[in-house]
C-alpha cells in the first residue's frame, strides 16, 4: 500500500454558493430576455433599449465567474464583486419578473373586454391604442427609472470587472489534492457499537450467497462521518477475512477516479512492488496475472466515480478471480454502488445513542462511559444529539475536550456551534466534500434547504413546489414538468445521503443536523433560519440583505418585535413556522414585502401541535405580483381574500387542514398559472370559486364540490388533463345526467393516486338509485390508481368495474354507506392490500361471489389483502364463502393478517375456511358466536381484542387450544364476562406464548379462573398484566414472569400475591396499584421476605385510602429502584417514612400520607434523587431548606414545619403548601435546579430574583404573588429566568 497523503489544502471548501447561484440566475435572466411577450411590453413602452444592454452585458459577467470564484478565496475586492452581482442579478430577476406580470395583466384584461358583450365596439379599436391608459402611462415610467438604474449598477460591475483583472473562460480549477487517505489500519479498541454490522457484512464476504459471477461487489453506503471507511477496516483486519482470502488489498479512491491510477495503486497494493506500466494495457495485463484464480479481497475506499465505463475499465482485470472473490465499495451515494454493479448494498445507520455516548467519554475521557464523571454526563449527552450521533463528529469534538474535566467548559462547548471548533478541518469538510461533488443545478437546490429546522419532517412535494416556486426549475428538461423534474433532483440528493427517510412517518423525510448545519454554512448572507432565541433587532444592519428567511419556533415573546422584519425588504421566500402572531402584524410586515415569490405561514399542527396562529389573511396580500407559492395551512383562517385571485403568477395555493376555512375568492379564471390546489380537509368549504373548470395548467386539486346552477360541475373536470396526487369529489348525488359524469374522463388521469367519490350520507326521495348507479359507472378512474374510496351511492349494485382485474395497482380500497344489496366481487384485485367495507345496511349475506365471479378461473381470490375490516353492518347475518355448488371456497386470503369485525350485531353464521397467515383479530360488539367462528382460522393469532363481545363469559378450553401462538389478549367492556378461563392450569397450557393481559372496564368479573385460581401455576411466556376498572376483581395472584403489573381502579381487590420462586429474584420491574380502596399489603406476601424484587425499576402506590402498612423496610434492597410514586394514601402506617429509600432513586412523587410532612425529620435522600414533586396537603409544611449532606444539618435554620430539601435537585414540583410564604432563599441552595414547578401555593410571595438562577425554568400555576416579585403572574403563566435577566 502507498503512503499516505499529506494534508489536503481544503481551501476549496470556503468558495461560498455565490457564484453557482449568480451563474444559475444569469442564465434564467438571459432566457427571459428573449420572451416574445416581456420584449413586445418593452417596446411599447421605450425601455427596450435597456434590456438589449443587459442582455449584451450579463453574458460578459457570466464569462468571467469561473474566475471571478477561485480569486475571491484571497481577494476581498473580487468577493465583494460576486456579492454584488449576485445582489444585482435578484433585482434584475425582480425587474423582469414586474415586466412579464405586466404583460399578462395587460393580456388578461384585454381577453376580458373582448368577451364582454357591452365591449364589441372596442374590438374595432387597435389593441395598441387601449395600451395608453393612465395607469399604464405611469407604469412606463416608473420601470424606466428602475431600469436607467440597474443599467448603471450593471456598467459599474462590468468595469470593475476589468480593473480586477478577471479572465473570461477560466476553467474551474479541478482538485488534485484528496481528503486525508485512510490506510487499512485500525485500533479496533476505540471502535464501538459496529458489532452487528460487522457481523451481517462478515456473512456477506464469506457465505456463499447465490452468486453467478466469480467476484461480487459488496457496497457500504452512507454519509460522510458515518464510519464507513471504519467498518471496512474492521472487516480488512478480521482474522477470519485474512484466513480466508489468499489476497487482500486496500485502495482508497477518493474524489479523482483516473482509471490509470486507481489501477496501478491495485497493483501495488496487491504485489507491493512499485512497477512502472508504459500504458493501461500493460498494467492490466500484470494484474489480471496476479489475480487469476486467486480468491481475493479488494477494498475501493470513497468511491465517488458515477461513469459506468470507468468502472468498466477499472473492473475487467479483476474478474479472474476465484469464485468467492470479493471487492468492498464505500461510498456516500447508492448511484455509485449501481454503477459498481453492487450485488449487495450496505446502508449503513448512526450509532445507539449508548455507542456514541461511550465513543464520545473514549475520545474525551480516555474512559468507555461516563460512570466516575456524573456531573460531566449530562453535557456529554448534549453533545451526542448536538452531533446527531454521527461517529466523525463525536471523535473530532472529543478530541477538543481531551483532557478537560470543567464542568463549566463542557457546558459552554454545549451551547456554541460545533463547526466554529478549531477541530483540525475534519467535521464539517468532510461533509462539504459530499457539497462540492454536487452538480450546480443541486448545490443550489440544496443550499435552499438551510431554511428547514432541524428533526423537521417535510414531505418532498411540498419542497419541490418550493423549488418551483423561486425558479430554481424553471430550465424543463425535454417534455418532463418542473415538478417530475425536481423529484428526480431530489431523489438524487436523497440517493447522497443529503436527506434521509423520517422514522416516524413513512412519506416524510429529515436532513440529518449536520447536514442542516452544512447547508446553513454554504448558504451565504442570502438565506436566513431565524430561531425563537434570537433577537431580530439585532439584525437590522444585515436585514436588507436577506432573500430568504424562515422563522421557527414556539412563544410569542421571541417575536414581538418582528415587524422589524419590514427591513428586509427585498425577501422573496418568507417561511414562518412559529407562534405568536399580533393581530394586523402580517399586514404591516406583507406592505413592505413586494418582492416575495413564497409565502408559508404554516400554523404549528404541521410541526408542534396545535396553536394560535393568523386567523385572517391581509387584503394586501394581492399587491404581491410575484408570488408563486402561498400556504396557510393549519391555520384558523375563515376566508382567502377576493384578492388572491388577482395574484397571475401564482403557481401552488394550499389550504390544507383549515378548518375554519368557509370560503374561497369567487372567481378563480385569472389565476392562469395556478398548478396546485389543496384544499382538503376543509369542512367548512361548501362552494369552488368560478373558473376553476379552465385553470389547464392545474395538477393538484384535492377537492371539489359538485354543486346546483352557474357553481362547479362535474363536467368542468373535463379540460383538466393533468390532475394527479388525490382528488375527492364531494356532492355526486347532484349530478342527474350521466353523461356529464361521462365527460369528466376519469379513466384518462392517469396521474390519480387517490379518488374518493361520495354522494350525500342523507337518502331521501330525490335520490335516484339507477341515475346514482349509472354515474358511478361512468366515472371509472385509470386502471393505474392505488386508492379508492366510494361513499353513500345508492345503486342497487355496483357497476363491472369496481373490483375489475385491470386495477393492477390498487391498494387500498373502502366502500362506505352505499346502498348495494351485495358487495361487488374483489377477489380478483391482484395488488389490494386493505379492504374497509362500512355502514351497508342493506347486505345481509357475503358469499361466494365476493371472491370470484362465478365460473372464473382467476387463480386465488384476495392473494395480497392484508388488511379486511367490516364496521357497523347492521343487517349483516352471514358471512359464507361456500360457492352453493357443495363445494368449499377455493383457498383465499393467503396474505390477509389482521381482521376487523364492529358493530354487526346480526352476524351470526361465519363459515370462511381456514386462513394460516392471520395474526391479529378485532371483534367488537358483535355476538360470542362470531368470535368462536374467527378464533378458530388461524393457529398463528398473535393479537386478540375483544370489546362488548355479547355472550362472553368466559374463553373455553377448546376456544384456548388455538391460542397458543397469542401474544397480546385486549378484553374490555365485556360485561357477562365472570371468569377469563374455566381451570388456571388449563390456560398455561393453552396460552403457552402470551406476553401481555390487558382486561378494562370488566365490571362482573371475579377472578382469571372459575377454577383453581391463585393456586400459583404460572404462565411462563407473561410479561405484562394490567386490569383497569374491574370493579368486583377481588383478587390475583401474579405469576413469577410478569415484569409489568398494573392493577387500577379495582375496588374490590383486597388480595394481591406474588408467585414464589426460591432463590430466584422477581422479574417484576414496574408495579402500580391505584384507586383500589380495600387493598391491604402486608409484608407478606407482598413482598414475602424469600421474594426479592431487586429488579424494580418503578413503583406507584396511589389512591388507595385504606391501605394501612407498606414494606418500606425493604428499601435498602431496591436496588434497581429509580422511580417511586406514593401519594394520597392516608391511612398509611406513621413509620413510614423513616429515612430509609432506595439507594439508587431518582425521582420520588408523595405526599398525601397518614404522618404529616413537617413530622417527617430528616430523610437522608440518596445524592441520586434528582426529581422531587411534594403534595403539601394537611402537610403542616411552613417553610423549606436545603440539606448540607445525607446527615441532620440543613443549610438554614429549620424547626419541626421545615421540610429539608436534598441538593441534588434538578426539577422541583410544590403543591398544595397553602402556609408556604417564601422559597427565594431556597434557590442559591439548589445548585443543580433547572426546572421549578409552584401550583396551589397562595402565600407565596417572595420569589425575588435575590439569587440569579442559571437557566431555571420557574412555572407558577394559581398562586397570589406580590408585585415585587414575579410581575403579571396568573394562572398558567410561565417565567423563563436567565442570566441575562431576560
Amino acid at each position: 500500500m502507498g503512503p499516505q497523503a499529506k494534508e489536503p489544502n481544503l481551501s476549496f471548501l470556503r468558495i461560498p454558493m455565490a457564484e453557482i447561484v449568480v451563474s444559475a440566475v444569469i442564465t434564467v435572466l438571459c432566457e427571459k430576455l428573449i420572451s416574445g411577450d416581456l420584449m413586445k411590453l418593452a417596446r411599447s413602452e421605450g425601455i427596450d433599449s435597456q434590456l438589449k444592454k443587459w442582455k449584451k452585458n450579463l453574458p460578459m459577467i457570466q464569462a468571467v465567474l469561473a474566475d471571478a470564484t477561485q480569486k475571491q478565496i484571497q481577494e476581498r475586492a473580487v468577493q465583494l464583486w460576486v456579492n454584488d452581482l449576485h445582489h444585482l442579478a435578484y433585482d434584475i430577476d425582480d425587474v423582469l419578473d414586474d415586466l412579464a406580470t405586466e404583460a399578462l395583466r395587460r393580456k388578461l384584461n384585454q381577453e376580458t373586454l373582448a368577451s364582454t358583450s357591452t365591449s364589441k365596439v372596442l374590438k374595432l379599436v387597435p389593441k395598441c391604442c387601449t395600451n395608453f391608459t393612465p395607469r399604464n402611462i405611469m407604469y412606463g415610467q416608473q420601470m424606466s427609472s428602475k431600469l436607467e438604474e440597474i443599467t448603471i449598477k450593471l456598467r459599474d460591475l462590468v468595469d470593475q470587472k476589468n480593473d480586477l483583472g478577471l479572465n473570461v473562460n477560466v476553467e474551474s480549477s479541478n482538485i488534485t489534492e484528496r481528503r486525508l487517505e485512510q490506510t487499512s489500519l485500525v485500533d479496533e479498541s476505540k471502535i464501538m457499537g459496529r458489532e452487528g454490522d460487522k457481523e451481517k457484512l462478515l456473512g456477506k464476504l464469506l457465505g456463499n450467497e447465490g452468486c453467478d459471477q466469480n467476484v461480487s461487489v459488496v457496497s457500504i453506503v452512507g454519509m460522510g462521518g458515518i464510519g464507513k471507511t471504519t467498518l471496512a477496516k474492521l472487516l480488512y483486519n478480521e482474522q477470519k477475512v485474512k484466513d480466508h482470502f489468499e489476497v487482500r488489498a486496500w485502495v482508497c479512491v477518493s474524489e479523482e477516479c483516473d482509471v490509470f491510477k486507481i489501477s496501478k495503486a491495485i497493483f501495488q497494493a496487491v504485489t507491493g512492488q512499485n512497477k512502472d506500466f508504459a500504458n493501461l494495457d500493460l498494467l492490466h495485463v500484470a494484474l489480471k496475472e496476479e489475480l487469476s484464480k486467486k480468491r481475493f479481497l479488494l477494498v475501493l475506499d470513497d468511491v465517488w466515480n458515477e461513469d459506468d465505463s470507468k468502472w468498466e475499465q477499472i473492473q475487467s482485470p479483476l474478474l479472474v478471480g476465484a469464485p468467492g472473490s470479493r471487492i468492498i465499495v464505500t461510498t456516500r451515494s447508492t448511484r455509485v454502488a449501481s454503477v459498481m454493479d453492487s450485488q449487495q448494498t450496505y446502508p449503513l445507520g448512526l450509532l445507539s445513542n449508548e455507542d456514541a455516548l461511550s465513543l464520545f467519554a473514549q475520545h474525551a475521557l480516555g474512559e468507555k462511559n461516563f460512570d466516575k464523571h456524573p456531573t460531566l454526563k449530562l453535557f456529554g449527552e448534549g453533545m451526542v444529539q448536538k452531533c446527531g450521533r454521527l461517529p466523525l463528529a463525536l471523535t473530532a469534538l472529543g478530541r477538543v475536550l481531551k483532557g478537560n474535566r470543567n464542568g463549566d467548559k463542557w457546558e459552554e462547548l454545549l451551547k456554541s456551534e460545533i463547526w466554529d471548533i478549531d477541530d483540525g478541518n475534519k467535521i464539517l469538510p468532510a461533509l462539504k466534500l459530499s457539497y462540492y461533488h454536487l452538480p450546480p443545478h443541486l448545490k443550489q437546490l440544496f443550499a435552499y434547504c438551510s431554511l428547514i429546522p432541524k428533526d423537521y419532517v417535510f414531505h418532498k412535494n411540498k419542497l419541490v413546489l418550493l423549488w418551483v416556486a423561486e425558479g430554481f426549475l424553471s430550465q424543463s428538461k425535454g417534455n418532463k414538468s418542473m415538478e417530475n423534474l425536481g423529484h428526480e433532483y431530489f431523489e438524487e440528493l436523497k440517493s447522497r445521503s443529503f436527506f434521509q427517510q423520517s422514522t416516524n412517518d413513512m412519506l416524510g423525510y429529515t436532513m440529518h443536523d449536520l447536514m442542516n448545519d452544512l447547508a446553513t454554512s454554504v448558504v451565504g448572507e442570502f438565506s436566513f433560519r431565524l430561531d425563537g432565541e434570537v433577537d431580530i433587532s439585532d439584525m437590522n444592519e444585515t436585514s436588507d440583505k436577506f432573500r430568504h428567511l424562515s422563522l421557527v419556533g414556539r412563544g410569542s415573546g421571541s417575536y414581538r418585535k418582528f415587524i422589524e422584519l419590514q427591513r428586509a425588504k427585498y425577501l422573496r421566500t418568507f417561511l414562518v413556522m412559529s407562534d405568536g402572531w399580533e393581530d394586523g402584524s402580517l399586514d404591516k410586515v406583507l406592505l413592505e414585502l413586494q418582492f416575495l415569490r413564497v409565502l408559508s405561514v404554516v400554523g404549528l399542527d404541521d410541526m408542534y401541535g396545535d396553536s394560535e396562529i393568523i386567523r385572517k389573511v391581509p387584503e394586501s396580500i394581492g399587491n404581491l405580483k410575484h408570488l408563486r407559492y402561498i400556504n396557510f395551512s393549519y391555520t384558523r383562517i375563515t376566508c382567502l381574500p377576493e384578492e388572491v385571485s388577482e395574484l397571475y403568477n401564482l403557481q401552488t395555493l394550499l389550504v390544507h387542514c383549515c378548518g375554519e376555512l368557509s370560503s374561497l375568492p369567487k372567481n378563480f379564471a385569472k389565476l392562469i398559472n395556478l398548478r396546485h390546489l389543496d384544499i382538503s380537509y376543509t369542512p367548512k368549504l361548501n362552494k369552488m370559486p368560478l373558473g376553476i373548470g379552465g385553470l389547464r395548467s392545474l395538477q393538484t386539486l384535492t377537492k371539489v364540490i359538485i354543486e346546483e346552477g352557474n357553481g362547479f360541475k362535474i363536467s368542468d373536470f373535463k379540460g383538466l388533463t393533468d390532475l394527479q396526487g388525490q382528488l375527492y369529489i364531494m356532492g355526486l348525488e347532484k349530478v342527474i345526467n350521466p353523461v356529464e359524469a361521462k365527460d369528466t374522463k376519469l379513466h384518462q388521469k392517469k396521474g390519480l393516486d387517490v379518488l374518493e367519490l361520495e354522494w350525500s350520507y342523507v337518502f331521501d326521495d330525490s335520490r335516484n338509485e339507477m341515475i346514482e348507479y349509472e354515474v358511478l359507472k361512468e366515472l371509472r378512474p385509470h386502471p393505474k390508481l392505488k386508492n379508492l374510496k366510494i361513499f353513500n351511492n345508492s345503486g342497487m349494485r355496483f357497476p363491472t368495474w369496481v373490483g375489475d382485474p385491470s386495477f393492477d395497482q390498487l391498494t387500498e380500497l373502502t366502500l362506505s354507506g352505499c346502498r348495494s344489496t351485495h358487495l361487488p366481487t374483489l377477489g380478483c384485485l391482484g395488488c389490494l392490500k386493505k379492504l374497509i367495507v362500512e355502514s351497508m345496511n342493506e347486505v345481509q349475506t357475503v358469499g361466494f361471489e365476493f371472491l370470484a365471479p362465478p365460473n372464473s378461473n382467476l387463480g386465488i381470490p384476495f392473494p395480497s389483502l392484508e388488511c379486511l375490516t367490516f364496521y357497523d353492518m347492521k343487517g349483516w347475518q352471514r358471512w359464507s364463502m361456500n360457492s352453493g355448488d357443495g363445494h368449499g371456497a377455493p383457498r383465499s386470503f393467503p396474505c390477509l393478517h389482521e381482521i376487523c369485525i364492529a358493530n354487526c350485531p346480526e352476524l351470526a353464521e361465519v363459515s370462511i375456511g381456514l386462513i394460516p397467515s392471520l395474526r391479529v383479530l378485532y371483534i367488537r360488539n358483535c355476538s360470542n358466536a362470531v368470535l368462536r367462528s374467527l378464533v378458530g382460522l388461524s393457529s398463528s393469532l398473535v393479537e386478540l381484542k375483544l370489546l362488548n363481545v355479547k355472550g362472553l363469559t368466559q374463553l373455553h378450553g377448546e376456544d384456548l387450544m388455538h391460542l397458543r401462538a397469542l401474544e397480546h389478549l385486549h378484553i374490555n367492556r365485556c360485561d357477562e364476562l365472570r371468569y377469563l378461563w374455566e381451570r388456571e392450569s388449563e390456560a398455561c397450557k393453552s396460552l403457552v406464548s402470551l406476553q401481555k393481559l390487558e382486561v378494562w372496564n370488566c365490571k362482573n368479573l371475579v377472578s382469571t379462573a372459575e377454577k383453581e385460581a391463585n393456586i400459583g401455576i404460572s404462565m411462563e411466556s407473561l410479561k405484562s398484566v394490567e386490569f383497569h376498572n374491574c370493579e368486583t376483581l377481588e383478587s390475583y395472584n401474579c405469576p413469577n414472569s410478569v415484569e409489568k403489573l398494573v392493577i387500577w381502579h379495582c375496588d374490590s381487590v383486597t388480595s394481591l400475591t406474588f408467585s414464589a420462586v426460591q432463590e430466584h429474584p422477581s422479574p417484576l420491574t414496574e408495579l402500580i396499584v391505584g384507586d383500589c380502596d380495600n387493598i391491604q399489603l402486608q409484608p407478606k406476601p407482598i413482598p414475602a421476605k424469600d421474594i426479592s424484587l431487586s429488579r424494580l425499576t418503578s413503583l406507584q402506590i396511589c389512591w388507595c385510602k385504606n391501605l394501612k402498612s407498606f414494606p418500606h423496610e425493604q428499601f435498602q434492597s431496591l436496588t434497581s429502584l429509580e422511580e417511586m410514586w406514593i401519594y394520597d394514601c392516608p391511612s398509611m402506617d406513621y413509620s413510614f417514612p423513616c429515612g430509609v429509600w432506595p439507594p439508587n432513586l431518582s425521582k420520588l412523587v408523595i405526599g398525601g400520607l397518614n404522618k404529616p410532612m413537617s413530622e417527617w425529620g430528616p430523610q437522608n435522600f440518596p445524592a441520586s434523587l434528582v426529581e422531587l414533586e411534594l403534595s403539601g396537603k394537611n402537610s403542616g409544611v411552613v417553610s423549606f431548606a436545603v440539606a448540607d449532606d445525607v446527615g441532620n444539618t440543613c443549610t438554614t435554620p429549620s424547626s419541626s414545619s421545615t421540610f429539608l430539601l436534598p441538593p441534588s435537585l434538578v426539577y422541583l414540583d410544590l403543591d398544595g403548601f397553602k402556609d408556604v410564604e417564601s422559597f427565594s432563599e431556597v434557590l442559591q441552595h439548589l445548585p443543580c435546579l433547572k426546572t421549578l414547578e409552584i401550583l396551589n401555593c397562595p402565600k407565596l410571595g417572595d420569589l425575588k430574583a435575590i439569587y440569579d438562577p442559571s437557566n431555571v425554568t420557574i412555572t407558577v400555576l394559581k398562586c397570589t404573588l406580590d408585585q415585587g416579585s414575579l410581575h403579571d403572574v396568573s394562572e398558567a403563566n410561565q417565567l423563563n429566568m436567565h442570566r441575562d435577566g431576560r
